[in-house]
Formats: C-alpha cells, structure tokens, sequence
C-alpha cells in the first residue's frame, strides 16, 4: 500500500510539475498555445491521480503531496533546466520529504 502511494505522489508531481513547466514553456518562453494546452491537461491529470491516493482524506493527500512538490521541483529543474541546488535546498527537501512521511504512513 505504501509503495502504491509513493508511485502516486511520483506520477503526480511529474503530471503537476511537469504541466506547470509546459504553461510556462509556452507562456514565458514564447512557445505558443500548445503548449500551455498540453499544461493545462497535464494539471488536469494531476488533480486526477490524486484521487488514487488510499487515503481518503483530501487534506491530508494534498498537504502531504506538498512536500513531494517541493522536492520533485527540484529534482525537475536539476534535470531539466540544469538547475542546480545548493545544500539548503536539499535540506529543506529532506524536511518536506520526513514530512510527507509522517503525514502520509505514521501509525495512526
């Protein structure tokens, strides 16, 4: 259940962060309409696989997910727009991620 959760959170961050890079590809960087389209699809499915999610509690879910956002849109900007993080930023990852953890699977 754990790591159908986990492939969950992944699949959203790559459908959130990934549509939100699309709108601004074609928004910011003069890519044109398609793009944003195909952004604003992909936000669309984002908000779709989260309700995969076994847990049945939409807060619960989203905040958790935000601390997968936060590391995913590093670990995006590493990969595709060679961005590089310094250690606070992979600190403050490490923080969110803990936190998704104990949101996510602490025994309740």
């Amino acid at each position: 259940m754990i790591v159908r959760s986990l492939l969950l959170f992944a699949l959203a961050a790559v459908a959130e962060i990934g549509g939100a890079w699309l709108v601004w590809q074609g928004w910011r960087e003069d890519r044109g309409a398609l793009w944003i389209a195909a952004g604003v699809i992909a936000l669309g499915a984002y908000g779709f696989v989260a309700t995969f999610q076994p847990d049945p509690n939409f807060g619960r879910i989203l905040a958790a997910y935000g601390g997968v956002f936060v590391a995913g849109s590093l670990a995006w900007g590493m990969v595709v727009d060679k961005f590089q993080p310094d250690r606070w930023d992979y600190l403050g990852a490490a923080i969110c991620l803990a936190g998704v953890g104990v949101i996510m699977y602490a025994p309740r």
